[in-house]
């Protein structure tokens, strides 16, 4: 049996407004487009770790992942570090996985204003 890499996946994507439901589905769609990019089963998630800008703040990042069904993987959501002009309302992560597949291997996902944070790395 080949043994399992731990590896980790970023991401972002920004939100139009500061609403609860504006925050869960736009991080829903940030982690089924990083599971769909890089094929994970649920159960390979180990942990999530969310940022959101302080202008986010009527809901926890983390919701988004439980109603994915990420019910095993540890969560932790954090308030991202202000930085003079920084991109505002946005929400990150860093998904840790186990998987055959090595860092290299991980395909990171910014969506919507986030994909200006690592131009490098969006997906032609």
């Amino acid at each position: 049996m080949k043994k399992m890499n731990i590896s980790a996946i970023r991401g972002a994507i920004t939100v139009e407004e500061n609403a609860p439901d504006a925050i869960i589905k736009n991080t829903s769609y940030l982690l089924q487009e990083i599971i769909k990019r890089n094929q994970l089963q649920l159960s390979n998630i180990i942990s999530i770790y969310f940022t959101a800008t302080e202008d986010l703040d009527t809901a926890y990042p983390a919701v988004a992942a439980r109603q994915l069904g990420i019910t095993q993987a540890a969560l932790m959501c954090f308030q991202e570090m202000k930085v003079v002009d920084s991109l505002q309302k946005c929400i990150r992560v860093v998904v840790q996985v186990s998987t055959n597949s090595t860092q290299a291997m991980m395909n990171h996902v910014y969506l919507k204003e986030a994909a200006k944070l690592r131009p490098d790395l969006i997906q032609k």
